[in-house]
């Protein structure tokens, strides 16, 4: 039986950490402040804004909430966006995408000011992380993984990782930020061929391809630790479930994280450490 790398833990201890960052900044009379821009009532949005909001709120952060009809028109967004980025006040935003299809959302990730975009949406944060500078924020769910495996003791030196996945939000960013940590990454996605087998050779696999039981047990191998960042709906079981046939590869791994459970546990954490960063780097 595989060992279970659950997110709880992971975000528990950031949580502490953070707090005593927090603490130290209001001592200073600096209030870390997320601003959080939301454009109509998506049930996803909902669910992360609750769970943003409670771990705000462990943290000691403030929260200040922007809530947007539906039906808005793309200059009350922008409009919106600059009021952010003019209030000092606000270290850090959390702009929920995707936006309804009649908005630009290219045009609003681009109107953020990155050193306030603490969940990597913006070019800059982009250029950021692939020029190895401190220029916004990776995405919080890239970063996550890396924090569960960091905080769950899985060495990343000298290791060989494979990603599945491309995308700007997981795939893309967090196999930078594994070589960061000098990992060797083979970056692999859905149409890869001979996909198994480059998941095999891995020590550690990251599976973002966002679709359910895209790895199965042809694609493992013993002793690996596998990262499931998928959340899909199965509505046969009636349940989320991950990118992994949890049921099928469980018992042949070392380690795997659960789906809920798992990394998405952890984001909420690392939103909150990307705002204390950005109110520690603005009171620098």
């Amino acid at each position: 039986m595989a060992e279970l790398l659950r997110g709880a833990p992971v975000a528990a201890s950031l949580t502490e950490e953070l707090s005593y960052r927090t603490s130290v900044l209001r001592s200073r009379g600096i209030e870390p402040t997320l601003a959080i821009v939301r454009v109509g009532e998506r049930s996803d949005d909902l669910a992360y804004e609750r769970g943003a909001m409670k771990r705000a709120e462990r943290v000691g952060l403030t929260v200040q909430r922007i809530l947007l009809p539906a039906d808005c028109v793309q200059e009350e967004l922008i409009a919106a966006i600059e009021r952010v980025n003019a209030d000092a006040s606000v270290h850090g935003c959390l702009m929920f995408s995707p936006l309804p299809p009649h908005l630009d959302e290219a045009a609003a990730r681009a109107a953020l000011d990155a050193s306030k975009d603490v969940d990597g949406i913006t070019p800059g944060s982009l250029f950021g992380l692939y020029a190895r500078e401190a220029v916004g924020f990776a995405p919080c769910t890239a970063e996550a993984v890396v924090e569960l495996l960091d905080r769950s003791g899985v060495a990343l030196e000298g290791s060989r990782v494979c990603v599945v996945g491309r995308s700007l939000v997981i795939g893309r960013p967090v196999s930078l930020m594994l070589q960061d940590r000098n990992a060797t990454v083979t970056m692999c996605h859905t149409r890869t061929r001979n996909l198994a087998e480059e998941c095999r050779r891995a020590d550690v696999l990251v599976v973002a391809a966002g679709h359910a039981g895209t790895i199965g047990a042809d694609c493992v191998s013993s002793g690996q630790v596998v990262v499931d960042v998928g959340i899909n709906w199965d509505d046969e079981a009636g349940r989320l479930v991950g990118d992994v046939a949890f049921e099928e590869v469980e018992p042949l791994v070392r380690a795997i994280t659960p789906v809920p459970g798992g990394v998405g546990a952890v984001t909420t954490a690392v939103l909150a450490k990307h705002v204390v960063e950005a109110a520690e780097r603005a009171s620098a």
